[in-house]
This record gives C-alpha cells, sequence and structure tokens, in this order.
C-alpha cells in the first residue's frame, strides 16, 4: 500500500472485479432514505432481522440493517450473486465470514462509528478496518496509560493539546484493526499492539506483543474517513494496491 498517494473515494465501476493483489475499501453514510433502508432490510436473513429488532433505539436498529443490506449488497457484487443469498458463519467474537466458500476466499471486515460504515475487502489474506469517531469530550489519559506504549504516550505528550485526541484515536484505530484481522479482538489486548505514526499520519506497526519480526508482515494504512473521523486498514502481506470506493445510494 502506498503511503504517499492520496487515494481517492470514488465512484465504483459497473463491471467491479477485485484482483488477487488489490484492497478495496468503501465508505458508506447509514443514515439513508426509508425507501434504501426498506430495500436492504429485504436482503436479510429472519436472523439478522431479529439481531435488528433487538436494537432499543430506533437510529441503531436502522444503522444495523443499512450496513448489514450493505456488506450483503457489495459481497453481491464481487461474488456474482443476490444479496439475499450471502451466507455467513461467525467466528469466537461473532466476526462474520462468507461460509462454505470454494477457491480463493474473499475475506472482508466491516466497522462503523455513529453514521459512517467502512468495509475492507481482500481475497485470501487477514484484513482489518476501524473507524471511530474523534470524540473530544472523551477522557483518554488513563486508557492511555493503561494501553499504550512508552513510545506511543512520548509522541502523544510532544504533541499541541488540541491534536492529541485525533493522535489518540488514530493510534487506537490502528492497533483495532490489526486486532480485528486477525480475530482475537480486545481480548488480546490494545497494549500488545505497538503502532510508530509518523507527523503525517503514515502509520505502522512496531511490535506485536514485543515481537518486531511478526508486526513487519503487516502493513498498516490511516484513512480519510470523513472529517471528524479517524480510520485505519490493517493488513498481512505488502504491496498490495489499495481502491477505494464511494457507496452511492442505488437500491439492491
Amino acid at each position: 500500500m502506498n503511503h504517499h498517494q492520496t487515494i481517492l473515494w470514488l465512484t465504483p465501476p459497473d463491471n467491479l472485479s477485485l484482483d488477487q493483489n488489490e484492497i478495496h475499501v468503501w465508505r458508506c453514510l447509514l443514515n439513508q432514505p426509508e425507501p434504501q433502508i426498506e430495500a436492504l432490510a429485504g436482503t436479510l436473513t429472519d436472523d439478522e432481522a431479529k439481531r435488528a429488532e433487538r436494537f432499543h433505539f430506533q437510529r441503531d436498529r436502522l444503522h444495523f440493517i443499512a450496513a448489514r443490506g450493505v456488506l450483503r449488497v457489495i459481497l453481491g457484487r464481487y461474488l456474482g450473486s443476490g444479496p439475499g443469498d450471502v451466507r455467513f458463519s461467525y467466528g469466537r467474537n461473532g466476526k462474520p465470514s462468507l461460509a462454505g466458500e470454494k477457491g480463493p476466499r474473499l475475506c472482508f471486515n466491516v466497522s462503523h462509528s455513529r453514521d459512517l460504515a467502512l468495509y475492507a475487502f481482500t481475497y485470501d489474506r487477514k484484513i482489518g478496518v476501524d473507524v471511530e469517531y474523534i470524540d473530544r469530550g472523551r477522557a483518554i489519559t488513563h486508557i492511555v496509560e493503561r494501553f499504550y506504549s512508552p513510545a506511543e504516550i512520548s509522541v502523544l505528550k510532544s504533541m499541541p493539546e488540541d491534536k492529541q485526541h485525533e493522535a489518540f484515536f488514530t493510534y487506537w484505530t490502528c492497533k483495532e484493526a490489526y486486532l480485528k484481522a486477525e480475530g482475537t479482538g480486545l481480548s488480546f489486548g490494545l497494549d500488545k499492539v505497538e503502532i510508530s505514526l509518523t507527523p503525517e499520519k503514515h502509520a505502522a506497526l512496531a511490535a506485536i506483543d514485543g515481537d518486531v519480526q511478526k508486526a513487519a508482515l503487516w502493513s498498516l494504512q490511516t484513512l480519510d474517513a470523513a472529517s471528524g473521523h479517524a480510520a485505519a486498514l490493517a493488513v498481512k502481506g505488502h504491496g498490495l494496491e489499495l481502491k477505494k470506493w464511494q457507496w452511492g445510494i442505488t437500491l439492491p
């Protein structure tokens, strides 16, 4: 992944294909018009519809329907199948993956924060994406002391105060993207994932549980998801081409 080039979010082509050496990341706003939400709801399984019903707040319910429906539509495009035909199996942490796929495995990861969702896709490799709203009111000191390495802490402390929250969430999304790619979730521990970050926001995995060699197998990239958000993408491997697509309002 080329860190120095600014890659724009583009409208995907009609004949969309994902090559073996590519990563595709999609950006989608979850606050969608009602007809769109209804169409997406129609792609969900009974289980997913029941899950949606369990959300206490209407907004969360609509976000879940949109996020899961859009995932199904995008996967359908790559797989050449209908959104409702996509079947998932679930890992220990409830992380969905495609059930019973033959041949090259389409791997994906999803993250959303407030009304923004990111979806990352690649073939046959571990991939994780994370987006977080930069909450400037969040107390971060105790989290930093507990989960951040001495090197990370010194970088944060060297920054002007108004930049600290942004950097805090950038580190956080980088750590979380790696943990999601590994499928361990936060149980493995944010403190075991050490990130190096330049002032220009070029990120790299510095060490995983102190292991520099293991960290070097991974590529890490910060993403300009939307203003007021931090986001990062982690993928096992190097030299992959990143393409960024903007989800348009199209009925499935």
